[in-house]
């Protein structure tokens, strides 16, 4: 079995560090989306352009991650798909998504959604930070060490 990464790419302000961490570790990227969009040209890297249907790209990606996946996205229902599947799942901002964590995002989720449905209007995610993007550099690469060095 052979390590790849699967990117929720719609919404990923983290495209170009994915590239960078699989490049320097020689590792497939496919980068799915609902819409074309410029990726980089490189033989490691694929671009994946599903349907327009509500969750087409969650459900391509959910259909394909196992143990030797990482997936890249900050969607928890897709997250929790993953963890479920044996991946391992990094959110933008270098969070981990395990076994122990998913079920306290989906609920959290879950009471925002009924929040925000009964008009309570309450406040997103922060902004996204420097330091998102280090943490989550350093979270992708220590996660394909570990991923490699656990199928070898």
């Amino acid at each position: 079995m052979s390590v790849q990464i699967l990117v929720d790419a719609d919404a990923c302000p983290v495209k170009d560090e994915i590239y960078k961490v699989a490049l320097r570790h020689g590792e497939p990227v496919k980068i799915v989306s609902n819409s074309a969009f410029r990726v980089m040209i490189h033989p490691l890297i694929e671009r994946v352009v599903v349907g327009s249907g509500f969750d087409e790209a969650d459900d391509w990606i959910a259909e394909r991650a196992n143990a030797a996946s990482v997936v890249i996205t900050a969607d928890i229902l897709l997250a929790d798909r993953c963890v479920k599947a044996g991946a391992t799942v990094i959110a933008h901002t270098g969070k981990f998504f395990t076994a122990s964590s998913i079920g306290g995002a989906v609920a959290t989720r879950s009471i925002m959604a009924d929040l925000r449905a009964g008009g309570v209007v309450v406040g997103g995610p922060a902004p996204f930070a420097k330091t998102d993007r280090s943490r989550f550099l350093g979270a992708l690469d220590a996660a394909l060490v570990k991923l490699k060095r656990n199928l070898a």
